[in-house]
């Protein structure tokens, strides 16, 4: 049975759209990460279609600027993007942990 997720907090759709296309630009890093990309052909896929989506994120920040939207709220952002999975698909941008490297201590 899968765990129920915690509610998406509530976000104007501009919110919603800067959410939806930071996140794709964090799951297209995480394909050209070096430390972590297997082939160049898949890396090379993602790198094309980060510009695209590097527009639409710039894009929902034009038309938040443009309607008035000054302040990011960095709380419920935060907390919407954890709901989604944020922390996962982020950590796929970091430098891949060391193989021979012993495990941390705790």
């Amino acid at each position: 049975m899968v765990p129920e997720l915690p509610p998406l907090p509530a976000l104007t759709r501009s919110e919603g759209e800067l959410v939806d296309r930071y996140l794709e630009m964090v799951d297209l890093l995480g394909r050209i990460n070096p430390s972590r990309a297997t082939d160049t052909y898949s890396a090379l896929r993602a790198a094309q279609a980060l510009v695209g989506r590097a527009v639409a994120l710039k894009e929902a920040l034009t038309v938040m600027h443009m309607r008035g939207e000054t302040e990011l709220h960095h709380v419920t952002l935060g907390r919407a993007l954890r709901v989604l999975d944020g922390e996962r698909r982020s950590g796929h941008v970091t430098v891949a942990p060391d193989p021979a490297a012993p495990p941390p201590e705790r």
